[in-house]
């Protein structure tokens, strides 16, 4: 049972407020139904974790049949994966959370800490984390060579050490084989942010970035060198040794 504060009646198609309510028992009142609709996402998401669990091949016939939104339940579902119970703070929303959820658990707990000590809502912590990530990105581009000195850019987003080098030799079709790419925390959250926002997984991510850079020394004829990926605002750029 759900109750809110004063002479009001929860229906399903509905509020009833009967008679007069004081402007602080009204504005109470809105704050605990906001209280609610926040909590009740962690709810969904929480009962959909568990049947992804439970029931593995028949719990997204169970969702559709509730007349539940299947993809926009995943999203709340995906949120609270990355944020165990004991991490998730009552004194910001479901979607303070949501906003951070493609960080690496450091940065999570680092913004939230700032966003529940200064009040700040979902579009400001937005905001504060754009400024942050742009004046980080400035300040790695004012220490990278010119375009000149650093040779023809390959568009894509991995974002490795200046000091980590990569042999660029062509794969023979069909053949495969593992490599091991050493990345500092900060470097491999972006990495896994940029695969998230690409709807896959770091590895195969990865591979799709390697695999365009392979195709960019190929098409330009420049064969068998050594590349350095240097960091940048657009990704991997490999440039002479």
């Amino acid at each position: 049972m759900i109750n809110v504060t004063g002479p009001v009646t929860l229906r399903k198609t509905g509020l009833v407020i009967p008679g007069q309510l004081s402007l602080s028992v009204w504005e109470k009142i809105g704050t605990e139904l906001a209280s609610l609709t926040d909590s009740s996402t962690w709810w969904l998401a929480d009962w959909v974790l568990y049947g992804e669990t439970a029931y593995t091949g028949r719990y997204r016939e169970v969702i559709e049949r509730t007349g539940l939104g299947y993809q926009t339940l995943r999203n709340y579902a995906w949120v609270a994966r990355r944020f165990v119970l004991p991490r998730r703070r009552a004194g910001l929303s479901f979607a303070h959370h949501a906003e951070v959820a493609a960080l690496g658990q450091a940065e999570q707990d680092y913004w939230l800490h700032w966003a529940e000590q200064e009040g700040w809502s979902r579009n400001q912590l937005r905001k504060e984390i754009r400024a942050s990530l742009a004046e980080r990105e400035g300040a790695e581009a004012r220490a990278l060579p010119t375009r000149d000195e650093q040779g023809s850019a390959v568009e894509a987003g991995l974002r490795c050490d200046r000091s980590d080098v990569l042999e660029g030799i062509a794969m023979p079709r069909g053949s495969s084989r593992s490599i091991e790419i050493r990345l500092s925390p900060e470097q491999l959250t972006r990495c896994e942010q940029l695969a998230t926002a690409h709807g896959l997984s770091l590895d195969d991510w990865a591979a799709e970035v390697l695999s365009a850079a392979v195709d960019e020394l190929e098409s330009s004829k420049m064969g068998r060198q050594t590349v350095r990926m240097v960091r940048s605002s657009s990704g991997l750029q490999p440039c002479d040794r």
